[in-house]
């Protein structure tokens, strides 16, 4: 499921365990470093590159995970 890997993504790069799929990037600390080092896992990791904007018109896992399961649609 593409939440439960960009949950992982996010709780490793902002070093917390308890990020659930509602909580706000910037309400939990996130600054736009650690959004490129989470830029990056996502192209690493799952093989998808999404854009700065995107990242911070979808500041949660749950928002990133839809857009990144609405590209997958689009390029099938």
């Amino acid at each position: 499921m593409t939440a439960d890997s960009v949950r992982a993504i996010w709780c490793r790069e902002l070093q917390r365990d308890d990020i659930s799929v509602d909580d706000d990037f910037f309400a939990l600390g996130g600054q736009s470093l650690i959004m490129v080092k989470i830029q990056g896992a996502l192209i690493e990791e799952l093989g998808v590159e999404i854009t700065m904007d995107q990242l911070f018109l979808n500041p949660t896992v749950a928002s990133i995970s839809a857009y990144i399961e609405s590209l997958d649609a689009v390029t099938q």
